[in-house]
């Protein structure tokens, strides 16, 4: 089973205006709700791709029972933590039409010993060969080695994991011998505080990563597509789907997702790879998370144009 943990999970409010002009009265011409938090976007998009998964984190308040409506509604299994004090946060997401992107990000609920423990009693009924997926920062009221302490209490077992976080929060993780870790580019610069000049210092500084304990590294470039150093000893780039960005919250979760659901599926890294890619890219051309449509359809753009380079 894929169990995906999201601790800071969030009410996406999206604004769409012509143009941000602060200390004034603006009106939108859109506006959306939506289930926000790396770990639920991961979960939302592997349920997209037929891949049972469980949506674990914490939630409380209204705005945690809006949250679990939501992520219900995509089809998505949850076993949250319910917090009896405090709300769930909601993010503000501006859009404007000259394509700038202004996100606001409150602090979210506090996290009780209690229900700290109601959530490491979850973890533990992990069993061997599960898959955990650790996305996105922690809250200010839970300790910032909380995904190693949840590699440290599974020790014992088979637990696959995949870790999108940043700094030190992803650097303790790796003598656990994560299944996946996803930088970006900037994220793998500043770990090992060091300028990429060219896909070949990405190689080199994200094999320092697997040296560290990283069985697969996917390091997402953007405009530049992705490279994977795969335990298998291949180093895979996958080229960039172009098309017209909208929205970038969550590509890159969608691409962690994909790239599962792409090993889960097929076995192989670059047909994960693939689906990874086009994942990501389906949910930057969207207004929210890709449907399966979608990524499919940008899955085939890409098989097309790797055809074509060959």
């Amino acid at each position: 089973m894929v169990y995906t943990v999201t601790l800071n999970p969030a009410l996406d409010y999206t604004l769409r205006l012509e143009s941000l002009m602060t200390g004034s009265i603006q009106r939108s011409d859109f506006e959306s709700f939506y289930a926000g938090g790396k770990g639920i976007n991961v979960s939302n998009v592997l349920t997209q791709l037929q891949i049972p998964n469980v949506a674990l984190g914490f939630v409380a308040g209204f705005t945690g029972g809006e949250i679990e409506r939501l992520v219900h509604a995509l089809g998505v299994k949850t076993d949250f933590v319910y917090i009896s004090t405090g709300t769930s946060r909601i993010n503000i997401k501006i859009r404007t039409a000259g394509g700038t992107e202004t996100d606001i990000n409150a602090r979210g609920c506090k996290i009780d010993a209690v229900s700290l423990g109601e959530f490491f009693r979850k973890i533990d009924a992990l069993r061997d060969g599960d898959y955990l997926v650790l996305a996105g920062s922690v809250p200010n009221s839970l300790s910032q080695d909380i995904y190693e302490n949840v590699m440290r209490r599974l020790v014992a077992k088979e637990i696959n994991y995949l870790v999108d976080a940043e700094g030190t929060l992803l650097e303790k993780t790796l003598k656990y011998n994560p299944f996946l870790i996803k930088p970006n580019k900037e994220e793998l610069e500043e770990l090992l505080g060091k300028t990429a000049k060219d896909d070949k210092d990405i190689i080199l500084f994200a094999e320092e990563l697997q040296k560290e304990g990283a069985r697969n590294v996917l390091v997402s470039m953007g405009a530049d597509g992705a490279i994977l150093l795969a335990e298998s000893g291949q180093r895979i780039k996958a080229p960039a789907v172009y098309g017209k960005v909208v929205n970038t919250v969550g590509a890159g979760d969608s691409m962690v997702a994909g790239f599962l659901a792409g090993w889960l599926k097929y076995g192989t890294y670059d047909k994960a790879l693939s689906l990874g890619s086009a994942a990501g890219a389906a949910t930057s051309f969207c207004e929210n998370i890709a449907a399966r449509e979608e990524i499919y359809g940008v899955l085939n753009v890409l098989l097309k144009s790797q055809e074509e380079t060959v």
